[in-house]
């Protein structure tokens, strides 16, 4: 069902901006690399999940496909396939390099979207 929720267009710009923030100014072998992918694939959660209401389970299960895909096609070097490699943005987009950490990653994060999912809801304070 096709709907838009402000609060979660929220976290996902949140999520962005800590994302960018990332990328232009951590240079580590531990945040950048592993945190970082583990908050791009709540990122890219919440950014289906502004615009399309859906099972939690459903949701994240696509959107854990849509990593794993991006990561094997780092592993069968689609972008060198296609003549791409040379293109600085879709290195940046896709990636260059397959790591199996990044599996991991990638899956704590959709780990984290349904636990975030199935908490209980906060109480409101008096």
């Amino acid at each position: 069902m096709i709907r838009f929720s402000l609060h979660r267009c929220l976290v996902s710009l949140t999520l962005l901006a800590i994302l960018v923030f990332i990328a232009l100014y951590v240079k580590d072998s531990f945040i950048r690399p592993f945190i970082g992918d583990v908050l791009v694939v709540i990122w890219i959660y919440t950014c289906v999940t502004t615009v399309v209401q859906c099972k939690p389970l459903v949701t994240s299960l696509g959107v854990l496909l849509f990593a794993y895909s991006i990561e094997w096609a780092q592993y069968v070097q689609v972008l060198t396939w296609l003549g791409l490699a040379d293109h600085t943005a879709l290195r940046i987009i896709f990636g260059a390099t397959f790591d199996w950490l990044d599996l991991l990653a990638y899956t704590i994060g959709c780990g984290i979207c349904l636990l975030d999912e199935h908490r209980p809801p906060l109480s409101p304070s008096r």
